[in-house]
């Protein structure tokens, strides 16, 4: 089945990666110093933000990268950003009480507006657009309360959002695989691989360094500094900020008992008939569902591609075995590509966390920013600022998540054996809604 739908010429990296010379992405020459004010571990949006941060205020930054800079989700997700901050406000008020879920959710406005701020500020050409996110009802009985709660949203938080019945769709989305749409108008796209390398260029330019293959193998107080142990050496840092996000692993286990991480999976197709993608994507609009275990997807930037991603396996991490299954999902959406290949099937992996909520501060000392649960452009963008502006002590540190415990639980050390059986039930409930 999956030479069926693999074109000839398919490749397992990421579409985004196309026109980039991965090698030749920017990083400092040499080997890093021995002491540095802050060593920022991972070279993704988190460490990015974080590192333009340090480096504009004044602070010597070492930014250290097992792989090429960007190599994890940074550069794999798809490129979908929007102000709403999941859970809902129903279940964050039942955890946390309305004022407080009200202030959690302006955080997540904060997050966005913060996102759409710097790429207008810094100029950073990325094909960012305000093209309109749509929720996608899958079954009937999800429209009365995904329509409940978007109105909620609206009135609470002036999100616009236009509630559009199946009768009516069709001028949304080419397809008959749902049962009405919400339409939220203010939600954007960009090519992250693009705004990856733009926000990289910012954190040069400001005088931080940068340096790949450095696999950092743990950090440890040491006196009034952190000692950063790299292959054969050791970095001294007065601060130190984890940005590793679903790629957290043993070398730092507080962290990576706290964070779950997903493999994400996404298809791009070989290039559509415009006739056909005018019919499927008539407004050029961002796409997910109301399904639990949840699929995304969206037109490329040039109006040519479908981009189909979704949650399709807990420990294959073979593309090439999950592309069949995301095309099978794409043509229950849209039967008219069932012909068209696939040219791309890449993966990564996001971070969850136990509450569904993301997480910035510090432990022993050690900040962090991850936990993104989906949402990681405009999360991993604002919380790596936030965790620099805390290791600067500015009170604009502060953040609605400080409160919060980093939850964990027992006997879990980062590998989430509980994957299987939660999406079993999780895909037994989207069945029978």
């Amino acid at each position: 089945m999956a030479s069926s739908v693999l074109a000839p010429d398919a490749k397992s990296t990421s579409f985004w990666w196309e026109g980039h010379d991965q090698a030749s992405l920017q990083q400092s020459e040499g080997s890093p110093p021995d002491r540095a004010d802050v060593v920022v571990v991972g070279s993704g949006f988190t460490g990015l933000s974080a590192a333009l941060t340090l480096a504009r205020a004044g602070r010597q930054v070492v930014i250290l990268d097992a792989e090429q800079p960007g190599f994890g989700c940074s550069t794999r997700n798809g490129g979908q950003v929007g102000p709403r901050f999941g859970p809902s406000f129903a279940e964050l008020s039942a955890s946390y009480g309305v004022e407080r879920a009200t202030r959690l959710k302006r955080e997540g406005h904060n997050a966005y507006d913060y996102l759409t701020a710097l790429i207008r500020d810094e100029a950073i050409e990325c094909s960012f657009e305000t093209s309109g996110h749509l929720l996608c009802v899958h079954a009937p009985g999800r429209f009365g309360p995904a329509a409940k709660a978007a109105e909620a949203e609206q009135k609470a938080f002036g999100i616009e959002a236009q509630v559009i019945p199946k009768s009516e769709q069709h001028r949304e989305v080419g397809s008959d695989a749902f049962h009405g749409v919400i339409l939220f108008p203010g939600g954007g796209a960009l090519d992250p691989m693009r705004y990856h390398r733009g926000l990289l260029g910012r954190v040069m330019a400001a005088g931080a360094m940068l340096f790949a293959g450095q696999k950092v193998l743990g950090v440890e107080r040491d006196g009034q500094d952190f000692a950063v142990a790299l292959p054969g050496r050791t970095i001294r840092a007065r601060d130190v900020v984890l940005a590793t996000n679903g790629y957290t692993g043993d070398a730092t286990p507080w962290w990576q008992r706290r964070i779950i991480p997903i493999g994400s999976y996404i298809i791009a197709t070989e290039e559509i008939d415009p006739a056909l993608m005018a019919k499927i994507c008539p407004k050029r609009r961002m796409l997910h569902e109301t399904r639990k275990v949840v699929y995304y997807y969206r037109p490329s930037p040039d109006q040519k591609r479908i981009l189909f991603g979704g949650r399709v396996a807990l420990s294959e991490t073979d593309p090439r075995i999950s592309a069949p299954r995301l095309h099978e999902a794409m043509v229950r959406v849209w039967p008219e590509l069932q012909g068209v290949k696939v040219s791309h099937s890449w993966m990564g992996f996001v971070a969850f966390t136990f509450d569904h909520l993301p997480h910035v501060g510090s432990q022993d000392g050690v900040h962090h920013a991850m936990g993104y649960c989906g949402n990681g452009v405009p999360r991993s963008t604002y919380y790596g600022h936030k965790a620099a502006l805390k290791v600067l002590g500015r009170p604009e540190g502060a953040s609605e998540l400080d409160p919060l415990e980093f939850q964990t639980r027992p006997l879990y050390r980062g590998t989430p054996w509980f994957l299987a059986p939660s999406l079993l039930y999780y895909k037994l409930r989207d069945r029978f809604a």
